[in-house]
């Protein structure tokens, strides 16, 4: 596999960020690296592509975005790390459910390192501990190109999540590092699901940038 660059974006806003993938996906080529997103949002609820407003029981000020990836309702806001996965699954070899195993077991892998026994559910795509969601998953596959991708709860406030029924299920617990008694930073958790996704799919190397993705002059490849 050719080497994952990762865009390490700070906060960044949801809407902007979504038309940048969508835009990414839509002038990638043959020879287009593949690139990961890591960032945190502004407090924003996103919808899946069929998901049920009825899900968002109480959105209060908190924008509502109905987006194009897979899933129900989730929540997004600062202590949450968001990874987005920029793959070429025809280069890759492997199908969308496959990218949803290597993102879940990226995350499992890394929790066992701090101690924490993690599991997946074949129904319910995610990473939990003990019953509780720590990690929620969407996806989008357009032109051979997966989209949008990982929620990891880092250290965020929790209450936004009382106001939907997560990933629409109702009384669905979520929790996360923090609330587990695991001290981290979004670099670090990053680093550590990065490490083990760059194993799952076969990445040899990454390469880093703080820059944002533009598009290129000539429309035929990523920055």
């Amino acid at each position: 596999m050719p080497a994952l660059h990762v865009r390490r974006l700070g906060r960044a806003d949801y809407e902007p960020t979504w038309c940048a993938m969508q835009r990414f996906t839509d002038l990638r080529g043959p020879e287009t690296p593949d690139e990961c997103w890591c960032l945190e949002h502004p407090p924003v609820f996103t919808l899946g592509l069929n998901g049920d407003p009825a899900h968002v029981l109480a959105a209060g000020d908190t924008p509502v975005i109905a987006t194009d990836r897979g899933g129900q309702v989730t929540w997004h806001g600062p202590g949450q790390l968001v990874m987005y996965v920029l793959i070429d699954l025809q280069r890759a070899g492997i199908g969308p459910r496959a990218l949803v195993t290597a993102l879940e077991q990226a995350v499992i892998g890394w929790l066992g390192e701090l101690g924490i026994v993690a599991v997946a559910r074949p129904k319910a795509p995610g990473v939990y501990v003990d019953g509780r969601k720590i990690a929620a998953l969407g996806l989008r596959v357009r032109r051979g190109g997966s989209y949008h991708g990982l929620a990891l709860n880092v250290a965020p406030d929790l209450e936004p999540f009382t106001r939907i029924n997560p990933c629409g299920y109702r009384d669905l617990a979520v929790t996360s590092l923090r609330e587990l008694g695991i001290d981290s930073d979004l670099a670090a958790a990053a680093n550590g699901v990065l490490a083990r996704l760059a194993g799952e799919l076969g990445y040899t190397r990454l390469t880093e940038t703080t820059a944002p993705w533009s598009p290129p002059d000539d429309s035929s490849r990523p920055a």
